[in-house]
């Protein structure tokens, strides 16, 4: 019989035979880690136990150790919902039901659930999980299977294509009950120890709008009822910190369904924000030799098909019949940044040269994916396009780096770094893959980056690094990102003049320091909890006089900040209840003037945190101020100097 060569995580290797499957290999590295075994990950697939190799693979065993257990035993909490839907509600039909990276979710027709159902549901979840049912995998051939299915159009649909796998086709079994899958799963329902029952939304059969609107319901699991007490709490806690109750209560943007879904509006407060994120961001562009450039809204669709956006891209973009020529809103900045480039002639002494955007694209996401700022039709990415020799690649990707390392470090967020590689959708040789992946890696290791490999989802155009930011729920969220691309400059033709006075193509960079200001203005609202710095808070002082009395002295403190955003609260309230109103409006600093601070041309200075500082100079206030905004410290601290 053939062999197969298997490569572990530490890099060895070992050859089985072909056909042997994820836990024979375990077996054959020790007989402990076999019977441990819960599922496998080949080419950073994951996969069940039960899965073949049939040909040279990387290959990584998951235990309840591994990271990975909690997708698996989610995975299985999927099934133990759709049995638990099955027993309250026989004439449900099941569809789909994947693990996520917050729990798991079931899409059902058929159905429609409300409260009691839900609670209902739950009950019969515990019973199950409480029966510790065995779960195992059977296999049927598809036309088995498809009579299994002869009442229930959404599996035969799925038998119909790649998604159910080769024959035979797997189930998985407990009790019973029986769900087409391919795994993986725990060994039994009991290995679930915390298991909730969320909330239901409407959902489209394949996403699509124009197919069956369906019953998705949400529930999450933990391997311990603690793990799942722990997150339930952090739930409630993040309710308070989602950037949508934030976003109404500061009143940052709305996004009403008169203008349609995922067209946000930013209202005074929001635009103030963005505005100075876009100074900030803009400043390091600068200073980094990046010049600015605009390119418009949309394209002759001629431009996206030269570039290769029109093939990946066309199913989620608007488009636009205009004198019977086809345009569509701009999905992405960097067509029209490489036809900027190809405008003029390029030695290779000009190379490389940096643009940058702050450019407004498109994308027809799902209705129901739609989310807040986190997913919407309307976004503005800070683009940025370096087109560069292939000698200095490495150098413009470190500076790069460097940059998003300061953005981080000047907003203290939390992130997780990743290199993506070659998607199963792509364009260019394998030969100029192996290159910019090889680079990316080698700058990454480097500068000793903590980077995790995310096999098969660079961008179709070349490989990348992502770096992701948690939310107030520790989901992680795309933010800045630096991606090779080989194969833009040869499908526009771009040129430079080389030392040897030949034609050379040169190799574009793309780059983005923030990612799209929309996600990144919604990370940081639940990050700061809507107390943002001085710096980007959309008032940053106002000033509360004791009583009207006191309100031309007012006026004239606010002159002397007229650099800053300051306003004075002017209502006939007292002043305790001025206080409140300031701290509930998350204004950094408040300053309380009465007749002693008028007559003594002084202040008294308050924070949000409720720390107080009386009798200060308003010049020492306004130096103070200056400072903090440039120096863009993350919290207001003069009382504490």
């Amino acid at each position: 019989m053939s062999t197969v060569t298997v490569t572990l995580p530490d890099g060895a290797t070992l050859s089985v035979e072909s056909g042997a499957t994820v836990e024979d290999v375990a077996y054959e590295i020790g007989p402990g880690l076999g019977r441990d075994t819960v599922a496998g990950k080949l080419d950073g697939e994951l996969v069940a136990k039960e899965e073949p190799i049939t040909e040279d693979r990387e290959i990584e065993i998951v235990t309840e150790d591994s990271d990975d257990y909690l997708d698996v035993l989610r995975h299985t909490a999927a099934h133990v919902l759709a049995q638990a839907i099955l027993r309250h509600h026989p004439d449900a039909k099941l569809t789909i039901g994947p693990y996520t990276e917050e729990g798991f979710y079931y899409d059902v027709a058929n159905v429609e659930l409300d409260a009691e159902d839900l609670e209902e549901i739950q009950r019969e979840a515990e019973e199950i999980i409480e029966a510790d049912y065995d779960v195992e995998r059977v296999e049927y051939d598809r036309e088995e299977a498809f009579e299994q299915y002869d009442d229930n159009p959404f599996k035969r649909e799925i038998l119909e294509t790649e998604a159910a796998g080769e024959d035979p086709v797997s189930f998985y079994r407990q009790d019973g009950f029986e769900d087409l899958c391919q795994g993986p799963h725990v060994d039994s329902t009991g290995e679930i120890g915390g298991f909730e029952v969320l909330e239901t939304s409407a959902a489209y059969w394949r996403g699509d709008e124009d197919r069956e609107t369906l019953t998705r319901v949400y529930g999450t699991a933990f391997p311990t009822e603690e793990g799942l007490e722990e997150y339930l709490q952090r739930r409630e806690e993040a309710k308070e910190r989602d950037h949508r109750k934030l976003g109404a209560e500061m009143d940052l943007f709305s996004i009403p369904d008169v203008t349609g879904p995922g067209l946000p509006l930013y209202h005074p407060n929001g635009k103030t924000v963005l505005r100075e994120l876009s100074d900030y961001v803009h400043g390091l562009n600068r200073e980094m030799g990046y010049e600015e450039v605009e390119t418009p809204h949309l394209f002759r669709t001629e431009l996206w098909k030269q570039s290769g956006h029109y093939d990946n891209y066309v199913d989620d973009m608007f488009l636009m019949d205009v004198d019977d020529e086809e345009y569509g809103l701009k999905p992405m900045n960097c067509p029209g940044h490489a036809t900027i480039f190809d405008q003029s002639s390029w030695s290779y002494r000009d190379l490389p040269v940096r643009y940058f955007e702050d450019g407004k694209v498109y994308r027809r996401e799902q209705r129901g994916e739609l989310s807040g700022l986190s997913r919407v039709w309307a976004f503005t990415i800070d683009d940025g396009h370096v087109f560069a020799r292939a000698d200095q690649i490495e150098e413009e990707v470190r500076r790069i780096m460097d940059l998003i390392f300061e953005v981080l470090d000047t907003f203290d967020l939390d992130y997780e770094v990743a290199l993506a590689t070659r998607p199963e959708k792509s364009v260019g040789s394998d030969e100029i893959w192996e290159q910019s992946e090889r680079q990316l890696r080698e700058v990454l290791d480097e500068q000793n980056v903590d980077y995790d490999l995310e096999p098969g989802d660079g961008a179709f155009y070349g490989p990348k690094v992502d770096f992701a930011f948690e939310d107030a729920l520790g989901r992680t969220w795309d933010g800045p990102t630096v991606q090779l691309d080989f194969n833009m400059p040869d499908r526009f033709d771009l040129e430079y003049t080389g030392s040897d006075n030949d034609a050379h193509q040169p190799v574009m960079i793309h780059r983005a320091l923030y990612g799209s200001y929309e996600r990144f203005f919604m990370v940081l609202i639940e990050h700061y909890d809507g107390k943002f710095p001085t710096w980007l808070a959309p008032e940053q002082v106002r000033i509360l006089p004791v009583t009207d009395d006191n309100l031309g002295y007012a006026h004239r403190v606010k002159n002397e900040l007229d650099d800053y955003r300051v306003e004075v609260e002017d209502r006939d309230w007292t002043v305790g209840r001025k206080i409140q109103q300031a701290h509930d409006d998350n204004v950094p600093y408040m300053l309380v003037l009465g007749d002693d601070e008028e007559d003594a041309g002084t202040v008294s200075v308050r924070d949000r945190r409720e720390r107080e500082r009386n009798d200060v100079a308003v010049e020492t206030f306004r130096d103070h101020l200056e400072g903090e905004v440039d120096e863009k410290r993350t919290e207001p601290d003069f009382v504490g100097e």
